[in-house]
């Protein structure tokens, strides 16, 4: 009996109905940019200094132009180093005093603006942007800046948990409908997010995209390639990423355009909604409905396909089978991923790697956003850099193989980053060079564990250890705010420090893994094990006959 792969090399493996399903779906990919990475923009934190009463008043009475308004009445100002007191503290001074002169007013009071008693910010702040963001709207700065840092943890958090949940779900009701009900819950918590009235509103909502906008983008993922044909899946999956990366793109425009954080996030919202129609335009997967034991309705979207791709559906081919024949049912287990040697080094790389990518993809963007130079830009060119990287893993991991090129790009990002350190201010044009790199090899990283991952296990624990290790990308993700906004406030550079030296390990880290190229999927836990002998075993045969042609010249 044939598999679905055997019947979509008649009626077409990517032909027009996959190419419509995968612009559909490329769609749905490109509209989680602004959940993944949207806190660029949503929580932008401009300069800022303590409201004082009464200094608006006297500035305008003096004629004060707004550098001199700063430079009279804020504490630490141009003071390298002293960005707390600048930001956070106010002088305990009566600004509505008629005593005060319009030169130094401070001057009155002392001559050494040292002794001036400071305090908190008690009346809120005052923001140097033309916009807003839930920074400005809700305060969340000095005390209340790990708020902030919660904000972007809460959707890892969801991330976390609904990857798990609703995949099981996906596994159990179909795919087609947990993405319908994915979309329906994104769509509504993203717009009563942008209209809520307090961040403990907001925070919710933001959870609940959490929970629900990942795993709709992994069963996108998943839809578009069940529906292709086995010899264009890889590629196929890496475009599905490279449609995210045009997410990128559009969201520096959108944000450009509407600098108030509640209509971008009402506007990237806002075609989320558009993705319901997809109940009429996608059909289920038939390898879903085949492992359901649901044939006759698998053969109804196979013919379906066929029409769209106008093949012919051959009479032989009109009986299925799943595309993996069940012999004998192995229970699979947590301590599968653990139990042999090589199987254990494989999981404990692959969830270091997993947790590397995420924080420095994720790290590197919310950096970018600190840097105090135009974001907009930024954040646009360093997002174009991720076209190449998925061109190099187009045509390099089936010619040079998976582990150089992966291990490579992570030594880029973290040379990159220790690079950026020592760039001085002044040759900007040369941060934005190095900051690219970094981004283009942090991205090859990212899309060469996902390709990898799968390849290092053997079947019946496979989508098992994907699973497991692929969840230490949400744990990095909760804390990478955390790393980014506290270190920042030690050093501004540090964060790239720590980026610089996770990224070189992972890079090391790589090289202990066996090559996969041109191996088929491993079966069971001995060929996983005697992946690395093999390896060894042609590296001493190399060896040997490099010896034995030395010692015939010689």
């Amino acid at each position: 009996m044939p598999t679905v792969d055997d019947i979509l090399e008649h009626i077409g493996e990517f032909h027009f109905f996959q190419k419509q399903t995968f612009f559909l779906l490329a769609l749905l990919s490109a509209s989680f940019t602004p959940i993944y990475v949207g806190i660029v923009f949503l929580g932008f934190t401009p300069d800022h200094h303590c409201r004082s009463p009464g200094v608006a008043e006297l500035s305008q009475q003096c004629g004060w132009s707004w550098d001199e308004e700063l430079n009279y009445t804020v504490p630490g100002l141009g003071v390298t180093g002293d960005a707390f007191s600048r930001q956070c503290l106010r002088y305990e001074v009566d600004w509505n005093l008629s005593t005060l002169g319009c030169v130094d007013p401070l001057a009155s009071l002392t001559t050494n603006r040292s002794h001036l008693t400071l305090s908190p910010c008690e009346h809120g702040w005052m923001y140097d942007t033309s916009g807003s963001s839930i920074v400005t709207e809700f305060n969340l700065v000095c005390t209340n800046s790990w708020m902030l840092d919660l904000f972007q943890s809460a959707v890892n958090v969801g991330f976390f948990i609904g990857s798990m949940g609703i995949g099981y779900i996906a596994d159990r009701f179909g795919r087609k409908l947990c993405l319908l009900i994915t979309i329906l819950i994104n769509s509504v918590s993203g717009v009563l997010m942008s209209i809520s009235p307090s961040y403990t509103w907001m925070l919710t909502f933001r959870l609940v995209q959490g929970l629900v906008s990942k795993a709709g983008w992994l069963i996108g993922y998943i839809l578009i390639t069940e529906f292709v044909g086995l010899s264009y899946r890889r590629t196929v999956g890496i475009l599905y990423q490279v449609a995210f990366t045009v997410g990128l793109l559009v969201l520096a425009g959108v944000a450009y355009a509407l600098p108030y954080w509640r209509w971008l996030q009402f506007t990237v919202t806002l075609p989320n909604f558009c993705f319901l129609l997809y109940y009429w335009c996608l059909p289920e997967s038939p390898r879903w409905l085949i492992a359901q034991n649901e044939n006759a309705k698998a053969l109804k979207i196979i013919k379906h396909i066929a029409k769209k791709n106008g093949k012919p559906l051959p009479a032989s081919l009109q009986s299925l089978r799943p595309d993996e024949e069940v012999g004998e049912k192995l229970n699979p287990s947590f301590l599968d991923l653990v139990r042999t040697p090589q199987i254990r080094k494989h999981t404990l790389i692959l969830m270091y790697n997993w947790f590397t990518s995420s924080v420095l993809y994720q790290g590197l963007i919310m950096h970018m956003g600190l840097a105090g130079a135009n974001i907009y830009l930024d954040f646009f060119y360093s997002a174009l850099v991720e076209f190449p990287a998925a061109l190099i893993i187009i045509f390099t991991i089936d010619r040079i193989g998976r582990r150089y090129p992966w291990a490579g790009s992570n030594m880029v990002v973290g040379a990159a980053c220790l690079a950026s350190v020592f760039i001085p201010d002044d040759l900007q044009w040369l941060k934005v060079i190095v900051a690219c790199l970094g981004r283009m090899g942090i991205t090859l990283a990212y899309e060469m564990v996902c390709l990898v991952n799968a390849e290092l296990y053997p079947t019946f624990i496979r989508n098992l250890g994907v699973l497991v290790c692929s969840s230490m990308c949400d744990i990095g993700g909760i804390l990478t705010p955390f790393l980014v906004y506290r270190l920042t406030d030690v050093w501004h550079e540090l964060p790239l420090m720590v980026f610089a030296v996770v990224g070189l390990i992972a890079g090391g880290l790589v090289l202990l893994l066996p090559e996969t190229k041109g191996k088929t999927l491993p079966e069971t836990i001995d060929e996983v094990e005697n992946m690395q002998r093999s390896r060894k075993s042609k590296e001493k045969m190399i060896y040997r006959q490099v010896k034995k042609l030395d010692i015939s010249l010689s």
